[in-house]
């Protein structure tokens, strides 16, 4: 197993879904820019409220993918 080196980075998704559709939006949409991604943590979770109910979620998530380099994979 070689060693690895990560970046991370926040980012923020949204939907009026479900918290897991806010993550995957989140983790397919910033899969378009960054390459390598190999992990994700649920750093901070809240949402939006209208009329006394639920009207769309929140999730900062921290993605952590591996610099470019000789012996990275895709």
């Amino acid at each position: 197993m070689s060693d690895h080196v990560y970046k991370v980075v926040e980012i923020v998704g949204s939907s009026e879904k479900s918290i897991e559709d806010a993550i995957e939006r989140a983790v397919a949409r910033a899969s378009q820019t960054l390459k390598h991604l190999r992990w994700f943590e649920v750093v901070e979770t809240r949402g939006h409220i209208e009329n006394g109910a639920v009207h769309h979620y929140q999730v900062k998530l921290k993605l952590g993918f591996t610099l470019d380099g000789p012996d990275v994979a895709d």
